[in-house]
């Protein structure tokens, strides 16, 4: 396995080295592998679950399309186009996939180089290959095939990819081109003249409509920089020779087309792939804006400097491997939301609107998988890079512009009401509450009221996804009902999960009204932030699923793994799940001392899972109970559980970069329990000194001394040389700037940070 660079630059005879860049400490195996942690195997429903789900993304931060070596071919939901214990590889895959998720592919095409005898088919192309001979960096990738004794490179920019193969031996000399539409509906025409191949892959809904056109689909142009000896195009397994044109005809037969040169010893074939979700003219711009006539080196230069750009935001002092796991996380938290709109700014109209638009002074994006990436990965956008969420946010607000509703959970330019809850009502509050402007929030704000106060009644539009769910029921009895399922939705009961998720979205929303002068608004939504209380048993002191009448559920055991009222997980887990108001939270569990220990019957005794996102905030929370050594503890803790350098060092989906998001927060040492509120609450930072450089360009530095795993709890603290017993930061006290010093110790300082009342009020 080489995922770094990892010859050493000696400089000088006392054994020096060079320092490295960011970029070298990634590990873009890492996800790759079924999890090793112990969380996982008890907890994960369904084999899915027990995978990162990452594949080695080759490209830029937040690229339109990105580029794998691909070791299975289809679009299948739940199978990512990677898997590092596969021991074959059967393309080179232009991905639009929602890293780390169980989702689906989608307007995806793949290259394979084939050498002797011309074979189409993945798996009869495929070839095999080692670790050991793979090179992947976020900005390259090289790979040796075995048999065929051709070597693979990729780089790429935003984009557009550029591909590299050298067939090492004199014999035929072939690259086949593929679009994966597992529908059969692709469509590719060679232009042999111009040494040109275009494809597209239309591409279809998941959940919301399954299987339906979305309405636009990925495009590409392939240049080559040879002729072509011979071509042609097949159909399943029918190879057409001089055939110039192929298409699929929708009865799931594979089609492609294939090129071939003339031989030669250590043939080089450069191949240059724009991309467009717009049109094909579209990929043809992009390919000649970005690629031009840059080499192969040049990309790859531009490519790392992207990548170093944007990882050197947060500079880290500590352990090679903590590093290589920090930076290999803040990688993962860099892929989506997507950017979707041409260099030009054109993109297709959101939904079922099919206009062609122009974004005027933002970029447009997409795969927003708000269900997880809103607890931190979107609030990690929103610190480190504004204005790009600022245009993130704006996309968001076209996306109702062009659909009629806020979505929930856009994905594959649709709506989808794949997960429940509303939650971009709270990035959108979040992004706001820390001073993000450049995008059309009175618009924004409009249609995120609609979706808080409107229950949509057109059955066409419902099942397609717009307005939340059972919403009907919510604003009748003030939470949602065990009677009322939810048949239009992927889950389609969970109500006691809806209930809580709506009434954190409520006080999200009720922020921003008050923020722009709604009143009155601000009003209805803050009471109805308190609706989870009527879905917390005060009996137990956990959540439970309740009839219309009042009546709680039966046979209740908040351990259970899952229940049909909870989303993907245990009441005891989703409890937890009221980050706007832990104070109210805690006078239901009957004080500190019942909720602190219920936090440890969590933990003490396994109950908690990290490998969902429902819980990741729930060892934070200690601090809001007077008791934040707890919380340094337990962060500490799943850091070292449920991370490692390896191939199988997540615990579970990596779900658009929430999982990795979680860790650089952790491992820097505060995290945001409750966006739309700008506060973070600290936690035991994994590094001995880190800096993060803030958009105004100002530092906030923190130095932890006498940091090492054994000294995990803080003794004392200072802020700019005052000192400093809050356990948590502000926002604005990070933009301005400053130095936070905590000293560490390996016993709890159980008076430190534990009176913090402004925690569990409207603070």
């Amino acid at each position: 396995m080489n995922y770094l660079n990892l010859a050493p630059i000696l400089l000088l005879p006392s054994l020096c080295f060079a320092q490295k860049s960011p970029i070298q400490y990634v590990n873009p195996y890492i996800g790759s592998a079924p999890a090793v942690t112990e969380s996982a195997r008890r907890h994960s429903e369904g084999a899915s679950e027990l995978r990162g789900q990452i594949s080695p993304v080759i490209g830029h931060p937040h690229g339109m399309t990105t580029w794998t070596p691909q070791t299975r071919s289809t679009e299948t939901k739940c199978i990512a186009p990677y898997y590092y214990n596969d021991p074959k590889i059967n393309g080179f895959r232009a991905s639009h996939w929602l890293n780390g998720s169980c989702v689906q592919d989608y307007g995806s095409m793949a290259v394979m180089p084939v050498s002797g005898k011309l074979k189409v088919l993945s798996d009869e192309r495929a070839a095999s290959f080692t670790h050991t001979q793979e090179v992947v960096t976020p900005a390259y990738y090289s790979v040796e095939l075995l048999e065929s004794k051709i070597k693979a490179e990729l780089t790429a920019t935003q984009r557009a990819g550029l591909l590299r193969f050298t067939f090492r031996q004199k014999e035929a000399a072939y690259l086949v081109i593929e679009p994966n539409s597992d529908e059969g509906e692709g469509y590719v025409e060679i232009f042999p003249e111009r040494k040109e191949i275009v494809v597209f892959n239309p591409v279809h809904r998941i959940y919301q409509g399954a299987g339906q056109p979305a309405g636009f689909s990925g495009f590409y142009v392939l240049t080559f920089d040879k002729p072509f000896k011979s071509y042609g195009t097949w159909k399943f397994n029918g190879v057409q020779q001089a055939e110039k044109q192929a298409k699929g005809d929708g009865r799931r037969d594979h089609v492609g087309a294939y090129v071939e040169f003339e031989q030669e010893k250590n043939l080089i074939i450069d191949v240059r792939v724009g991309s467009s979700f717009t049109d094909l003219e579209g990929a043809r711009r992009n390919l000649n804006a970005e690629l031009s006539t840059l080499n192969f080196d040049q990309i790859k230069q531009k490519a790392e400097q992207a990548w170093n750009l944007e990882l050197g935001k947060v500079k880290v002092k500590g352990t090679e491997q903590d590093k290589t796991v920090f930076y290999t996380a803040l990688y993962h938290a860099k892929h989506t939301p997507r950017l979707f709109s041409d260099v030009d700014g054109r993109y297709p109209g959101f939904a079922d609107d099919t206009q062609i638009y122009t974004a005027n002074g933002f970029d447009y994006y997409c795969d927003f998988s708000l269900w997880d990436t809103f607890r931190a990965a979107m609030p990690l956008h929103a610190l480190l890079e504004p204005k790009r969420t600022g245009h993130m946010m704006q996309s968001l607000t076209k996306k109702a512009e062009q659909g009629g509703w806020m979505p929930i959970f856009p994905c594959w330019n649709q709506y989808t009401a794949a997960m429940i809850g509303d939650h971009v009502a709270s990035v959108v509050a979040d992004a706001y509450a820390k001073g993000i402007r450049n995008f059309d929030v009175q618009s924004a704000y409009q249609y995120l009221r609609k979706n808080a106060f409107e229950a949509n009644k057109d059955p066409k539009s419902y099942e397609s996804g717009k307005g939340r769910r059972a919403m009907e029921s919510y604003l009748k009895y003030n939470y949602i009902p065990l009677e009322d399922s939810v048949w239009q939705a992927f889950h389609k009961r969970e109500q006691t999960s809806r209930t809580l998720e709506y009434s954190y979205d409520d006080f999200c929303l009720s922020t921003l009204a008050k923020a722009l002068g709604h009143t009155e608004d601000q009003k209805t939504l803050a009471l109805r932030a308190a609706n989870f209380r009527n879905v917390i048993d005060p009996q137990t002191g956990w959540a439970r699923g309740r009839y219309a009448d009042g009546r709680w559920s039966p046979n209740f055991n908040p351990f259970a793994l899952r229940a049909s009222f909870i989303t993907e997980g245990s009441p005891a887990q989703y409890t937890w799940f009221v980050p706007h108001d832990i104070g109210g939270l805690m006078k239901i569990m009957g004080g500190r001392a019942p909720f602190i220990a219920k936090l440890d019957s969590m933990f003490e005794k396994g109950y908690y899972w990290h490998g969902n996102e429902p819980g990741h905030h729930t060892a934070y929370l200690y601090s809001y109970g007077g008791a934040p050594w707890k919380t340094q503890r337990w962060v500490r803790q799943l850091i070292k559980e449920e991370y490692t350098a390896d191939p199988g060092g997540l615990s579970g989906n990596e779900d658009g970069g929430q999982m990795s998001s979680w860790l650089v927060f952790s491992m820097m040492g505060f995290y945001p329990v409750c966006p739309g509120k700008p506060v973070y609450i600290l936690g035991s930072p994994s590094f001995n000194e880190l800096s993060v450089t803030m958009p105004n360009s100002k530092l906030f530095k923190i130095i932890a001394t006498d940091n090492s795993p054994a000294n995990a709890y803080i003794q004392s603290a200072s802020l700019n040389g005052k000192p400093f017993s809050k356990p948590y930061l502000t926002h604005d006290q990070l933009i301005k700037g400053g130095t936070l010093v905590l000293k560490m110790g390996p016993k709890p300082n159980e008076t430190w940070g534990n009176n913090a009342p402004e925690l569990s009020s409207d603070f």
